[in-house]
């Protein structure tokens, strides 16, 4: 830790683009898509030597065939000395990325860094609509640093029962916070379509959102054609977009080299704090508790905790938004109100403002240090959110200065969560009565239901994963009638085991 205010961490340049109707018939290559606004975030700040950036951190991007993502954009900078960094995929790894950025120059090791990524899923959609598989594969020099890899998120089990996709697996969690809140289906409904509603009309104000469309709470709850149902309770519009083509860019450096360079104060955006945590449960269905999540407890408090801050010091936020279930989580941990008059978005959010695989929150940090430069005074949160409530992270910004003394952005000792059940509870496979303490209903592209899922424990304790028969009737009465607390019986045999209700 220093109290050093010449390696005070400050980001002083952002750009954003959003290539919402890109040419199929010349797709642009990742090189120029993400070095575009790598250049403009340097304008932004009013401009440097790029000869001093001495770090370059990019999150990787799918269909770019090459091994130094970061080497190759330090290139088309014309740094090739520059040290290549490689963060890993995740929701929450533009904020870790720059988390361990700003520590690195709290502790003198770096004193102007680039953090990027991008994705282009757009353009490969479109090319698969005429039969054409785009990729892009170029050589790229040296190996990068690894932030760490992507183990894989769920079990073979989960993986059986259909468990194995974000819209598969959000809903389930959003089913278990229902529950606990005590609402009826319809009052939650109306809950989270009031909250996402207020995330449209942020996107709508969003140069930048993909889906720039206000949209009414009834709209986005409201199952149609053009708003079937996914995973109950999630019709489309409240899922995250992630076939989109954007890319974000900012530039970090000590307020010392910002000083020497002359960039003016007010583009200064300064770094807090920042924390991170990983469930020790990795799996979702061994989660002993649906309805709580200790890692984003740990990482969200832990960052305003390093910032010297409670929650009711923070102006503007934006909690990871892949689907409600991870809003809600996010308020419940820090013990707010869903009905904050803050708003918990400054994009608009995954569904709306996109998402661009790993990289939403490189926007959402961009957009942060805009609004903090014309609210000076205000202090900004914003939190990412891995797989499926696996891994979390946090860091907190102002345009004003940080008062106190620059903490690591992560430290031992006692956390939040000690004393929360964090251990993994193991589904096992065998026979039994059971009580069901979380479900979804999976359903096709037509919207008829497909699968169903229930987790839950049997007479014992223990847990089980099971599919529901896929009679029709029965999956749609696991959609129009509250499931959580019912009982029926598990049948264990080859492959996934099987809930009959009662």
């Amino acid at each position: 830790m220093t109290s050093d205010p010449a390696r005070t961490p400050v980001v002083v340049g952002v750009a954003q683009r959003s290539d919402r109707t890109p040419d199929v018939d010349a797709p642009i290559p990742p090189r120029e898509f993400v070095s575009e606004t790598m250049f403009e975030a340097v304008k932004d700040s009013g401009g440097f030597p790029l000869s001093a950036v001495d770090t370059v951190a990019s999150i990787p991007f799918h269909d770019w065939q090459t091994v130094n993502q970061p080497g190759a954009l330090a290139a088309e900078l014309k740094i090739p000395d520059a040290h290549a960094v490689k963060l890993p995929h995740g929701g929450e790894s533009g904020v870790m990325g720059m988390n361990w950025l700003a520590q690195r120059i709290v502790d003198g090791k770096s004193s102007v860094a680039i953090l990027t990524g991008a994705n282009l899923k757009r353009s490969i959609e479109l090319a698969a609509r005429r039969g054409e598989t785009l990729s892009w594969a170029d050589e790229s020099e040296g190996t990068p640093e690894s932030l760490g890899s992507l183990p894989k998120g769920t079990s073979d089990l989960e993986d059986a029962a259909g468990m194995n996709w974000p819209p598969f697996i959000y809903p389930i969690f959003e089913n278990a916070l229902r529950h606990h809140y005590g609402r009826s289906l319809d009052e939650h409904m109306q809950v989270i379509g009031r909250m996402f509603s207020r995330f449209t009309e942020v996107a709508a104000a969003n140069p930048h959102a993909w889906f720039p469309t206000v949209r009414s709470a009834d709209e986005l709850i409201t199952v149609t054609p053009q708003n079937r149902m996914v995973g109950y309770p999630y019709p489309k519009y409240l899922n995250a977009i992630l076939n989109t083509n954007q890319t974000a860019t900012l530039v970090l450096m000590s307020a010392e080299q910002a000083q020497s360079f002359g960039i003016p104060e007010e583009r200064w955006v300064h770094w807090w704090g920042g924390n991170r945590s990983q469930e020790k449960a990795w799996f979702p269905s061994t989660r002993d508790d649906f309805a709580t999540t200790p890692s984003m407890l740990d990482s969200h408090l832990g960052a305003l905790a390093n910032a010297g801050i409670g929650i009711d010091d923070v102006g503007l936020i934006d909690f990871y938004s892949c689907f409600p279930a991870a809003v809600e989580m996010a308020v419940k941990m820090l013990g707010m109100d869903v009905d904050d008059p803050r708003n918990f978005t400054v994009t608009g959010g995954l569904p709306y403002a996109g998402g661009p695989g790993s990289s939403y929150t490189l926007h959402a940090m961009a957009t942060m240090v805009s609004r903090l430069r014309e609210q000076p005074d205000a202090v900004g949160l914003v939190t990412g959110n891995g797989y499926y409530f696996t891994k979390a992270a946090a860091n907190v910004w102002s345009a004003r200065p940080f008062a106190g003394e620059q903490l690591a952005s992560e430290r031992s000792g006692p956390k939040p969560s000690d004393g929360m059940a964090v251990d993994p509870v193991e589904p096992v496979l065998r026979s039994g009565r059971g009580t069901i303490e979380a479900y979804t209903v999976i359903h096709g592209r037509s919207g008829d239901p497909e699968c169903g899922i229930v987790l839950g424990r049997l007479e014992d304790g223990a847990r089980f994963l099971a599919n529901t028969p896929t009679e029709v009737d029965l999956m749609n009465d696991f959609t129009s009638r509250e499931q959580i607390g019912a009982s029926g019986s598990v049948v264990a045999g080859d492959g996934v085991p099987v809930y009959h209700p009662e």
